[in-house]
């Protein structure tokens, strides 16, 4: 009877989902094969992603030398390219992983059984058809092309009693999403350059820089030469998730590396060398971008046929349908970031200039937490193409675990650093005061934020677009309720609570589906047989 009871229990445990995310816990940063392929993924997507704040924040050092009417003129500019290319990179980057990672994995699966095909066709002497020749003396054969793979294909056999040395030879990849992907990026960075040139004026308009603002000219002028470089920002980004569909994630890191470093050494000499200003910051910016952009092409081309064989074989409309939710997704989220610094500024610049502070500390400390993010995106989309059930669940749940615990390392550094260090942002008291008031939202929300970020790549990985945009459209609604409400109640602390909200919510709402067996997740739900039922 206690047999039985164990049974069920275990068959119960089972049937609840929820307790997956509790499973193996203790391995969480074990070095074994799961645990060394997600560090080899997500180091060096996180470096990649800290590496360009890193040189903004250089390039933002340079032109403050240049007057205050300078920087705040490019402070603006710099908001108005990013909003504009994150409607696009977010969802066609993710896109990409996800596609990549399941064609190279369906490749890569056609290769084996080719390659099974081949051996057994060794074995099988009596089933290959060969076409016998006369050399003078030897008897030689030539054995006909046969087709394996789009990837592999014969060559000659050495003799007839030896037809198992016939080789293969390999050939680029056939990756019709990575085609697509870099397509889409050259077409969106071309209108995005357009849209940004000929609506410069009256986009800063609506920005607060009025004709008769001081700031329009050098904000003019470094928006439009920024909008040049925004086909390199979307391809180079576009090539990107096409090296994390492969599992890549050096490349792009050493590409950004070295288009970051030449920003950061042709800064100086465009701006106070060449007298520039404002115009040679944004010339150095665009430099590095193509740099990256080639970088990342030349190196792309050897491994992959990018030109298809027919127009056919683009996935526009795979593409644009999962494009449409993910930038429903984004919209959502920008949006509730945005309107909680609106209604900061509405309560004065010492709010304004605090919340700034810890906005940006709140945001840039997620880039640890999305290179694991990538990792388990790119291993779950593969996982999933390949039917491993068992490895999707494993991954889903390690990249979670890791994240939860590297939140609570974050919410030590974060509080310890905005404490002890946040005169480093301000010399004003008051300015001082509220981010210290800030600190245990800030901080204290990093588990919840690191769990939210790898969520988001967890649903991705499990191509769940469709639900990750109506669940982040609702939670959107929710949170620009509360942060009407709190504003207007509780003031500056108000506004905290309900981000604080928005990432307890978006957290919720991403655990959901794994936690609950549904949707990709329905897998979970199924009890493993035990094995007197295998017997």
């Amino acid at each position: 009877m206690a047999e039985v009871g164990n049974v069920a229990c275990t068959e119960r445990r089972w049937k609840i989902p929820i307790f997956v995310f509790f499973e193996d816990i203790r391995n969480v940063f074990k070095f074994d094969d799961l645990g060394m392929e997600i560090l080899r993924i997500a180091f060096p997507a996180a470096l990649a992603l800290a590496a360009d704040p890193i040189a903004s924040l250089i390039d933002t050092a340079f032109i403050g030398h240049l007057g205050s009417v300078e920087i705040a003129a490019v402070g603006v500019s710099i908001a108005i390219f990013n909003q504009a290319s994150k409607v696009t990179i977010f969802p066609l980057v993710n896109i990409t992983t996800s596609f990549v990672a399941e064609e190279d994995t369906v490749r890569r699966i056609s290769e084996k059984e080719a390659k099974a095909d081949l051996e057994k066709g060794k074995e099988e002497k009596n089933k290959v058809q060969l076409v016998l020749t006369d050399d003078t003396d030897n008897e030689k054969t030539e054995a006909k092309e046969t087709t394996l793979a789009p990837e592999f294909k014969t060559t000659k056999c050495e003799s007839l009693d030896n037809q198992s040395k016939c080789k293969l030879k390999r050939v680029k990849r056939h990756i019709p999403s990575a085609s697509t992907a870099i397509l889409m990026g050259c077409i969106l960075g071309l209108l995005q350059t357009i849209f940004l040139i000929f609506l410069a004026k009256p986009i800063l308009s609506l920005m607060g820089v009025k004709s008769d603002s001081p700031m329009l000219s050098p904000a003019k002028k470094y928006l439009t030469l920024r909008a040049i470089g925004a086909p390199a920002v979307l391809l180079s980004l576009a090539m990107q998730g096409v090296f994390r569909g492969f599992k890549d994630t050096r490349t792009p890191l050493y590409a950004t590396v070295a288009g970051d470093l030449t920003n950061i050494i042709l800064d100086p000499i465009f701006i106070f060398v060449f007298h520039w200003g404002v115009s040679g910051a944004a010339i150095a910016h665009v430099l590095s971008q193509y740099l990256i952009s080639i970088i990342l092409l030349c190196k792309l081309i050897t491994e992959v046929d990018l030109l298809p064989p027919s127009a056919k074989d683009l996935q526009f409309s795979k593409f644009l349908k999962n494009g449409f939710w993910l930038l429903a997704r984004v919209i959502a989220v920008t949006f509730c970031v945005t309107l909680a610094a609106s209604l900061a500024a509405r309560l004065g610049t010492t709010q304004m200039a605090a919340f700034q502070v810890c906005l940006q500390i709140w945001l840039t400390s997620s880039l640890l937490a999305d290179g694991l993010a990538v990792a388990g995106q790119a291993i779950l989309a593969s996982s999933f193409a390949e039917k491993d059930f068992q490895k999707a669940k494993a991954a889903g749940v390690r990249v979670l675990q890791m994240g939860f615990v590297l939140g609570f390392g974050l919410a030590m550094v974060v509080a310890i650093g905005l404490y002890f260090g946040s005169g480093v942002f301000s010399k004003d008291k008051n300015v001082i005061r509220l981010i210290i008031i800030a600190i245990p939202f800030v901080a204290g929300t990093q588990p919840i934020n690191s769990v939210a970020f790898v969520l988001d790549g967890v649903n991705f990985g499990a191509n769940d677009f469709a639900y990750s945009a109506y669940s982040m459209v609702l939670v959107g609604a929710l949170t620009i309720t509360s942060e009407f409400v709190l504003s207007k109640t509780n003031g500056y602390i108000g506004i905290w609570i309900a981000l604080t909200i928005f990432m307890v919510l978006r957290t919720f709402a991403g655990l959901w589906r794994m936690g609950t067996g549904t949707g990709p997740w329905r897998f979970l739900r199924i009890p493993p047989m035990s094995s007197e039922a295998k017997s």
